[in-house]
């Protein structure tokens, strides 16, 4: 059985957290979509042309130590933006999607470019703030020191980015259900991803 659960979101709002778990739940692969614009950010970084890292890019590419620090995150944002890295990676995540036996991808342009016609469709989100406070507290934990109001700049930067660029902008497809994780715990963001999908399985 083939069945794609789409979740887009922005950065920080618990879309991967909720993936996760969710593919745990009912047993379906799990791809982080970010991942892919890490590991092309990881070597465009590296002095490689970004188009070029997106065109050669191996499934190896997505275990390179260091793909989660912020400087691969803010180059992901921005080589995210260029229309043929974006093309480069669609078969990729497309292949994955209508695997048998489930999938979960998590990203920006799931349900809206990757895989519209996804049997589920989720759009995680929350303020801006608690994203940026949740970012700054981690930041923190990991012993990096980080000012509050920087980090905020920073997911906003990044919002209006994502938003805003010409190719697949960031936005909730129509039929995705909206799921604001800002006063939601961990176990309740996931239940109500679970219950959306549950009631997309029994239709």
């Amino acid at each position: 059985m083939a069945f794609t659960v789409a979740i887009d979101g922005p950065a920080a709002a618990g879309k991967g957290t909720v993936s996760r778990a969710v593919a745990a739940h009912f047993g379906f692969a799990h791809l982080d979509t970010g991942l892919l614009y890490r590991a092309v950010a990881f070597r465009s970084l590296a002095g490689e042309d970004p188009i070029a890292a997106a065109q050669a890019l191996v499934a190896e590419d997505l275990e390179a130590e260091g793909l989660r620090t912020q400087a691969i995150a803010d180059e992901a944002s921005k080589v995210a933006s260029i229309p043929d890295v974006r093309s480069a990676l669609v078969d990729f995540q497309r292949a994955f999607a209508r695997r048998s036996g489930g999938a979960v991808l998590d990203g920006r342009d799931i349900g809206t470019v990757i895989c519209p016609d996804a049997e589920a469709k989720l759009f995680v989100t929350a303020s801006a703030e608690v994203r940026a406070r949740r970012r700054w507290k981690e930041l923190v934990e990991r012993g990096i020191e980080a000012v509050f109001d920087e980090v905020l700049a920073e997911v906003k930067a990044r919002d209006a980015r994502d938003s805003s660029r010409m190719t697949a902008p960031l936005l909730a497809a129509e039929d995705a259900v909206r799921i604001d994780t800002s006063e939601f715990s961990i176990e309740e963001a996931v239940a109500a991803a679970v219950a959306a999908i549950d009631a997309r399985l029994a239709g």
